[in-house]
C-alpha cells in the first residue's frame, strides 16, 4: 500500500528542496558544466547513498512505505539533514506505513491537575504548556501577563486559546511586540512542519495550515520552504507594553502526556542580576496581585 497523496507531497517537497540546496563541490563531486537546475542531480544523490537511480526517483516521488532505516539513513547523510530534518523523513516514513494506527483520529488532551500545580509552583518564570499545533492550552499567571497581548488578540479561538502562529501571522501587532519578528516567524512554520510529518493526517493541524496560507503570503513563503525545526530554546526579545523590554532565555521541554499528542513545557526567565530580572519581577508582582499595570520601565 502507498503513502496517501498529501504524505507523498511532503516527502517530495522536503527531498527535492533538500537536494536542490547542497552543490556537487559540498560532496566531493566535479561541477560538472553548467546545469540546468541548482543543486545535486538525483543520479549523483542515489550514487552517493549507495541506491538505483530507479529507486531515489521512486523514493523523491514520495513512494516511501516499506524503506528500510539503512537506506533512510543513507539518504539523510547524502542530503546533510541535521538531527531535526533526519527525524523529520524518519516520521514522514512512519506516517507513511499502512496499518491502523496511522489511520487513528488524534484526541485532545486534557491538561492534568499536577501539571497545572506545577505551572502554578513557578512564580518567577513564565512558564505556560502547548500543543503540538502551538496552542496554549495551559500557563501560569506570569505567562499570562507577559504574553498579554497574545491573550487578547483576535486571533485567539473561541476557547480563549492563543495560538503562536496565528498571532505572529494574523496580527500586526506581533510586529511591535516581538523584537525579532522574522526569527520567531520562521521558527513556529518550522516547528508546524515537524508536527506535520509526526501526524500528517491532523484535520486540525491541516485547517491551520489552511488558514494562513490563504490569508498570509509571509506564511506561504516560509511553508513552502520547508524548514524543518524540533528542538529550539535561546533567547527571545519583547516590547511589553507594560513592563517595557524584556530579554528573556527560554527552553522547551518535552510534556509526555499522551502517546497521540505532542506536548511542550516552556519556561522563560531572566538572566539574574539584570534589569530584565527587575522587569520580569515586577510584572510577576502585577500578574500576582491582580494590581494595576505596574510603571513603565526605561529600554
Amino acid at each position: 500500500m502507498e503513502s496517501p497523496s498529501h504524505n507523498r507531497a511532503e516527502i517530495r517537497d522536503f527531498l527535492a528542496r533538500r537536494r536542490a540546496q547542497l552543490t556537487p563541490e559540498q560532496v566531493g563531486l566535479p561541477a560538472g558544466g553548467r546545469r540546468r537546475v541548482p543543486g545535486l542531480r538525483r543520479e549523483e544523490v542515489a550514487v552517493l547513498a549507495g541506491v538505483s537511480t530507479e529507486w531515489y526517483t521512486r523514493l523523491e516521488k514520495g513512494h516511501i512505505s516499506g524503506v528500510s532505516e539503512d537506506v533512510l539513513d543513507a539518504v539523510a547523510r547524502t542530503l546533510r539533514l541535521d538531527d531535526d530534518e533526519r527525524t523529520y523523513l524518519f516520521d514522514l516514513a512512519r506516517a507513511a506505513q499502512p496499518g491502523p494506527a496511522t489511520r487513528r483520529r488524534r484526541k485532545a488532551v486534557e491538561v492534568p491537575p499536577r501539571v497545572r500545580w506545577l505551572l502554578d509552583s513557578m512564580t518567577l518564570s513564565a512558564a505556560f504548556v502547548t500543543n503540538g499545533r502551538l496552542d496554549i492550552v495551559a500557563t501560569n499567571a506570569l505567562a499570562r501577563a507577559l504574553f498579554a497581548p497574545m491573550f487578547h488578540s483576535r486571533t485567539v479561538d473561541e476557547r480563549g486559546r492563543p495560538n503562536f502562529a496565528r498571532y505572529y501571522f494574523l496580527d500586526d501587532g506581533s510586529h511591535a511586540f516581538l523584537d525579532d519578528w522574522d526569527t520567531a516567524a520562521d521558527i513556529s512554520v518550522a516547528l508546524l512542519r515537524a508536527e506535520a510529518g509526526r501526524y500528517p493526517g491532523d484535520r486540525a493541524l491541516r485547517e491551520l495550515v489552511g488558514e494562513l496560507s490563504t490569508v498570509s503570503s509571509a506564511f506561504r513563503t516560509r511553508w513552502a520552504a520547508h524548514t524543518v525545526r524540533i528542538h529550539h530554546g535561546g533567547v527571545k526579545c519583547f516590547h511589553h507594553p507594560d513592563a517595557g523590554f524584556l530579554e528573556l532565555t527560554y527552553q522547551p521541554l518535552d510534556l509526555p502526556l499522551s502517546a497521540r499528542e505532542a506536548h511542550s513545557l516552556t519556561i522563560y526567565t531572566a538572566e539574574p542580576g539584570t534589569p530584565d530580572e527587575d522587569r520580569l519581577k515586577l510584572l510577576a508582582s502585577w500578574a500576582a496581585t491582580g494590581s494595576r499595570k505596574p510603571e513603565p520601565t526605561g529600554d
